[in-house]
């Protein structure tokens, strides 16, 4: 079963170690929608204390969803790759390289899967996004089609939210199928 979802990419590349990925991934929207929450929270008529209250009771209350969305976006991607049929632990068959951040704020690494079966076989990859503390801060899974047998590929995973400071990428999960 080839893995679809949201943001799946096509062919990149070509030659023998095809280059290929998709990436589905969730995360950051409430982060989003609970910074619009504190902003509408510290206007009106409120004492500077209560509008402290408030912010930090917010910021709290944002934090929180940020973790729920990554937990949730955590147990998606497990959920997707126990879903692959004949899928095989291979995760020390794959490699991050180093983190880059773009100008657009998300981080990337580039994902190399090397196929060490007899034949040619795809690989779904749960990419961790960790800050410097170790957080887990987000999570996407990325596909490296059609890697021939003997050989690897890479496709790159990207961060579904801006990432700022030091951020370290882990695989988290390889699924070879």
């Amino acid at each position: 079963m080839t893995p679809r979802g949201p943001g799946a990419g096509g062919p990149r590349g070509g030659g023998t170690s095809a280059r290929h990925h998709r990436r589905w991934a969730t995360g950051g929207a409430a982060l989003a929608l609970g910074l619009s929450a504190v902003l509408a929270g510290c206007s009106g008529y409120n004492t500077p204390s209560d509008t402290a209250s408030k912010a930090e009771s917010a910021v709290g209350s944002i934090a929180s969803e940020a973790s729920d969305a990554v937990e949730s976006a955590t147990a998606e991607a497990q959920r997707r790759l126990d879903d692959i049929q004949d899928g095989i632990d291979v995760k020390a068959d794959v490699k991050t390289g180093p983190p880059v951040a773009g100008s657009d704020g998300r981080v990337r690494t580039e994902v190399t899967a090397r196929n060490t079966d007899d034949s040619t076989r795809s690989f779904a990859v749960q990419v961790d996004f960790r800050d410097g503390a170790g957080q887990l801060v987000d999570t996407v899974i990325v596909t490296v089609d059609h890697v021939q047998a003997g050989h690897s590929a890479t496709a790159t995973a990207r961060s579904t939210h801006d990432l700022s400071g030091e951020v370290r990428t882990e695989v988290a999960r390889a699924v070879r199928y």
